[in-house]
């Protein structure tokens, strides 16, 4: 999951403040974005059959950043040349790209892709945890405590008691998901310095500081020109740069910008079940029973993290009549 809600922060974070409302178009995006971002597991899993992981990474990044770095120029936004800002976008793009990519992907040499998107979910209830002991704003509450704690039951019904005494590569598998989660959350807390840049411009930067790194990498771990991938592998690649990294963030900011930082988290809840939906139908992947209850069980914790369910039924238990006035009634037939 994409964290660079916290690259620009938004009057919705403030719990003094009304959410805003999504309309239809912003549910119609959020309903894309989370189709491209559910996609990028499907992708992987693709790719994973022929090409290796740090090649996959590097292809991702690099042809990412190109296209990014057309759409800034074509806005006529400029990249910051500071050494201080590129040592930020080194520092964030290996946060948010390097790691997170690298482990997603090797992780998906052993488990299935919608599983691989379940345990990427967790990246808020590791958000929580961290920003109460790095930041001074975001303290631990009762609500979000209680999140993490039923967000990570649902990491042990995913994961699996039984699974953990044998520790073979399927758990490996699903703790490099779950390091990518980590390493996405670290993100988003760093990303609090690039408050005054574009959030097109930081991703660009971004990925840009990614394809650098990665390249050698790629070229020295794996020698890629060694590799043969079949035109499904290409098309899959392609499609994780172009519509999964950079397409995903140009609707990620549209989003951001219209609806705000809080709103974004709805996501979380639609990347699992079109990823999910994709490896069933395309890949024949089968999760088991507790795929789904552990996944129940993370959006519950996400639910109770987010609070705004909570507030709304606290509101109705309060003032029950204030909040009848704010529903629409139904017009009966008798009236």
């Amino acid at each position: 999951m994409k964290t660079m809600a916290a690259a620009k922060p938004d009057r919705t974070e403030n719990p003094g403040e009304v959410n805003r409302v999504l309309g239809l178009t912003e549910w119609g995006l959020l309903i894309i974005l989370s189709v491209l971002w559910g996609g990028s597991f499907f992708f992987v899993g693709v790719a994973v059959r022929e090409a290796t992981p740090l090649t996959i990474v590097w292809v991702r990044v690099s042809l990412a950043a190109v296209i990014l770095l057309a759409i800034v120029r074509s806005k006529k936004e400029t990249i910051p040349s500071a050494p201080g800002v590129w040592g930020a976008f080194f520092i964030m793009g290996t946060l948010n790209n390097l790691i997170p990519f690298s482990l997603i992907v090797w992780g998906q040499t052993h488990i299935e892709s919608g599983l691989a998107s379940i345990l990427n979910a967790t990246t808020p209830i590791f958000s929580v945890v961290l920003a109460h002991f790095l930041t001074r704003e975001e303290r631990l509450t009762g609500n979000r405590a209680a999140g993490v704690l039923i967000g990570w039951s649902g990491v042990v019904v995913l994961i699996g008691i039984d699974s953990l005494q044998g520790f073979g590569a399927a758990v490996w598998g699903q703790l490099a998901v779950l390091g990518a989660a980590l390493s996405y959350a670290c993100a988003a807390i760093f990303g609090r310095r690039f408050q005054r840049l574009s959030p097109l411009v930081v991703a660009t930067g971004m990925l840009c500081a990614s394809a650098i790194m990665m390249t050698p990498l790629a070229l020295i771990a794996e020698q890629p020109w060694h590799l043969s991938p079949g035109g499904a592998t290409q098309t899959a690649l392609f499609g994780l740069a172009a519509l999964s990294t950079s397409l995903a963030y140009i609707i990620y900011f549209r989003i951001l910008a219209v609806a705000g930082a809080t709103n974004i988290l709805l996501v979380t809840f639609l990347i699992p079940i079109s990823a999910i939906l994709l490896g069933y139908l395309v890949l024949g992947e089968r999760l088991g029973w507790n795929a789904f209850v552990g996944m129940g069980l993370v959006f519950v914790g996400l639910i109770a993290i987010d609070g705004r369910l909570a507030q709304r039924f606290g509101r109705a238990i309060r003032c029950p009549s204030a909040y009848a006035e704010t529903t629409p009634k139904v017009k009966n037939d008798s009236d």
